[in-house]
């Protein structure tokens, strides 16, 4: 079991990056298909080796996967909001979400989400009631605050682009 627990932490991170708890609970599935008859203890303990396995080889590594995935987050518009609840379903300690969102900044993924959907600055059609809606909505159920969705709405083209070009953010 425990050869069959290393070797399976190797395929899976060789594959992708992977959290702790989503490394731990990918193990301790497949092995309680795999064999039959397995106690909750014998899963427990072959998930945990694994775990102990995957740290030892230092393919493990929450901090850097909260890093990584954050910094992709906000390239493509995606706000602190957001990127701090999949971090966290992802098995990912409060404090490491904290640190890894210091460094970004919701206007720059506001507008890169307004350019990915076409709003506000980036928007192709005439403004109207619907759709003024429409986009402040949308803003919001992303994750990002009124007055960001406001200042994004009311910004030009070129300040739109000027900050995207000009952040240093990621």
């Amino acid at each position: 079991m425990l050869a069959w627990a290393r070797n399976s932490t190797i395929y899976r991170l060789e594959r992708k990056m992977m959290t702790e708890k989503q490394l731990f609970d990918a193990i301790a599935r497949k092995a309680k298909q795999k064999f039959e008859g397995i106690s909750d203890t014998q899963i427990k303990a072959v998930a945990d080796f694994a775990v102990k396995f995957a740290y030892d080889q230092q393919a493990l590594n929450d901090v850097a996967y909260a890093e990584i995935s954050t910094r992709s987050a906000v390239r493509s518009g995606k706000s602190r909001k957001a990127i701090a609840y999949k971090l966290a379903s992802k098995g990912i300690e409060s404090d490491t979400v904290v640190a890894a969102l210091d460094a970004t900044n919701d206007l720059f993924a506001a507008i890169i989400f307004a350019r990915k959907r076409s709003f506000g600055p980036f928007r192709r059609g005439e403004l109207d009631e619907k759709r003024k809606t429409k986009e402040l909505s949308a803003f919001a159920r992303n994750g990002f605050g009124f007055e960001i969705g406001k200042t994004i709405f009311h910004m030009s083209r070129e300040e739109a682009e000027d900050l995207l070009h000009s952040s240093s953010v990621f």
